[in-house]
């Protein structure tokens, strides 16, 4: 796992940023603290921050070049089955110089262009320079886990793996509000544009290809549509089981290979939990890592995970997080941060990857079996939404009832009342409305009353309801719960979760893989039936039925939920005077002409004073506020 970044000039103009490429890879310099480097020539300029994993010697730093110095890579990933693509290309009479995963796919590129992408197992972000032609080839891999920003205009194009290495070459910073609007929505920014106005987010499974005043996008990859009846025979079953837990098995296999210790994320959820139990198959004593919260023990399930430990005879160690220290970190999370990203999760998921960097440097992650397999609330809900006529009944007449009870995260009663709450509201939409709203945390409405005056207007709508079809473009009417998980794959995942895991860990200077994303995996998790991942028991049916037979009977005997950061004290208390003092201060929000200063003043006075308020929602606009101060005040 890496950082990288570069700039093609088109003219002696766009050559002039290229001084700016020191600043733009020291800016990553937590993605790669083991090595920097840099190449230059002529108009063309590449960087790299290392993080060591496979072949830790300094042969294989970055850039790389090969014998002849006509092609040069830099490399921000793994490729998990490099050992046979090594073996395939000796007998072909290539003698390497390293043993890492960064000369075989040097080679792989150089022999083959870019059909031979589709031979790599792995995650990846890279640019291939070839001198002879002046052309530099950007990918990135198929579901994107490896981030790929880059920004263009008639000088130059700039690329990195992070936006702080962009705003290194002095980008002109200035609001997408497109994207502000659909943030104010979802609490992340979805691709292809970012918060910066002519910032871009290369699409997972593409690439790009650069050439003097010209640059060219394609995909190389789009996963497969589901095509399968959502009907499942029993017969049959057992053999997609058998086969899941198959592909499952390898793709873990492969993604324990390192030169450098490697560990395991274990929370005692099932997802995570199974990985465990396969992989303990392959590595003894496999080093597994827990948090556990002793002052919110509805979400604590550290108890859960000693028992998967125990079972496999892991090396396991529990970081105990209380509240004061999630508090102490949020700083943390927020100065890293350079586009604005809301999900309070990402605190946790920061918390985890720090203590778990201390042991190892790189850990196996759950990430991607909930959006496989439907694992969240609203996937169970869009099965229920499309299919059970007595239970929508049942809550058209509770709805009147529901909004007078407590809803929160905090207590199960509280977390049931919320989830009825969501389905009231939603399961009357058409399928794509539906989809949005409950994928969404704001609404369209309510994001549009925090806007100022001067950022209301039509065209505003107009775009973002293009923009909007675009991300719900895989939802039909008439589809099925496939429809969902295959538009989660393209907007859920690769914008929210896979963000909040690369962004956090790199902070921390971790490497995390997902053995959920190999992509044969995902392409046969996508050809079940419905059925095989939602059924009257519960979700994520298929992998449930193999934990069944690997894990102790007690993690099937409570329900799934996430971990909520317990916001509203800490606003009214460590918090308090960020946002009554700065963030929300009246002069500040007259300055920036961004929001509505009475929305936004009576939504401080909840906040400060305990009304009613969307916890999320303030949590997204503290993010904002924050960013916008560090990054766009400059």
């Amino acid at each position: 796992m890496c950082g990288i970044t570069g700039i093609f000039a088109h003219n002696e103009v766009g050559s002039f940023y290229m001084v700016n490429l020191a600043k733009a890879i020291d800016s990553m310099a937590q993605r790669g603290p083991d090595a920097r480097g840099y190449f230059l020539h002529d108009f063309v300029g590449l960087g790299h921050r290392r993080l060591s994993i496979i072949d830790t010697s300094s042969a294989a730093n970055q850039p790389f070049k090969d014998d002849t110095g006509r092609y040069v890579l830099v490399f921000n990933g793994e490729i998990f089955n490099y050992r046979e693509l090594k073996a395939q290309l000796e007998q072909r009479g290539h003698v390497f110089k390293t043993t890492s995963d960064t000369e075989v796919l040097m080679e792989i590129l150089i022999r083959e262009g870019t059909s031979g992408i589709q031979k790599l197992i792995g995650f990846f972000a890279f640019a291939f320079y070839d001198r002879k032609k002046d052309e530099l080839l950007i990918v990135r891999d198929r579901f994107g886990v490896k981030p790929l920003y880059y920004y263009q205009d008639d000088d130059k194009l700039v690329f990195a793996s992070e936006l702080k290495s962009l705003y290194a070459y002095n980008i002109p910073r200035k609001l997408n509000r497109n994207s502000l609007y659909l943030y104010l929505q979802l609490n992340y920014v979805p691709h292809p544009e970012g918060m910066v106005e002519g910032v871009k987010k290369l699409n997972p499974g593409s690439m790009l290809l650069v050439r003097r005043k010209k640059v060219e996008e394609q995909a190389y990859y789009q996963l497969p549509r589901p095509n399968s009846s959502p009907e499942i025979h029993q017969h049959d079953y057992g053999k997609l089981k058998t086969a899941f837990q198959e592909l499952l098995e390898d793709s873990i296999q492969r993604r324990l290979i390192a030169d450098v210790p490697l560990g395991a994320f274990l929370s005692g959820g099932i997802d995570s939990s199974v990985l465990v139990a396969l992989a303990s198959r392959h590595t003894k004593h496999l080093n597994t890592f827990t948090i556990g919260f002793p002052d919110e023990p509805f979400f604590d399930e550290s108890a859960y995970a000693a028992m998967v430990a125990k079972k496999y005879n892991t090396h396991h160690t529990v970081f105990e997080v209380r509240t004061r220290d999630i508090f102490e970190e949020v700083y943390h999370v927020l100065n890293y941060l350079d586009e604005p990203f809301a999900d309070p999760s990402a605190i946790p998921f920061y918390i985890l990857s720090k203590h778990t960097s201390k042991h190892v440097k790189v850990a196996l992650s759950g990430d991607g079996a909930d959006e496989l397999l439907g694992g969240y609330n609203r996937h169970a809900a869009e099965v229920k939404a499309r299919n059970e006529i007595a239970f929508n009944s049942l809550v058209r007449l509770a709805q009147p009832l529901l909004q007078y009870l407590p809803a929160n995260r905090h207590s199960a009663f509280g977390n049931k009342v919320r989830q009825l709450n969501r389905y009231a509201e939603g399961y009357r939409l058409s399928a794509k409305e539906r989809y949005w709203h409950w994928t969404a945390l704001s609404s369209d409405k309510s994001a549009w009353q925090l806007l100022s005056n001067s950022l209301q207007q039509n065209h505003l709508l107009q775009q973002f309801d293009k923009r909007k079809d675009f991300l719900t473009r895989f939802i039909r009417e008439k589809g099925s719960l496939s429809d969902i998980l295959y538009n989660d794959m393209h907007l859920v995942l690769p914008d929210d979760m896979l963000v909040k895991s690369d962004m956090m860990s790199m902070a921390c200077s971790l490497e995390v893989r997902e053995p959920f994303l190999d992509h044969r995996l995902v392409e046969f998790a996508f050809q079940l039936p419905d059925a095989a991942k939602i059924d009257s028991k519960g979700r994520k049916k298929i992998l449930r039925d193999i934990a069944r037979e690997l894990l102790p009977p007690a993690l099937f005997q409570r329900p799934k939920h996430g971990f909520d950061v317990p916001l509203q004290a800490f606003y009214q208390r460590e918090f308090r005077n960020e946002i009554e003092k700065n963030l929300f201060h009246p002069d500040f929000l007259k300055e920036q002409g961004i929001f509505n200063s009475e929305k936004m003043a009576q939504l401080k006075k909840k906040i400060l004073g305990g009304g009613n308020y969307d916890q999320e929602q303030a949590w997204g606009l503290i993010c904002f506020q924050f960013w916008w101060k560090k990054w766009m005040m400059k």
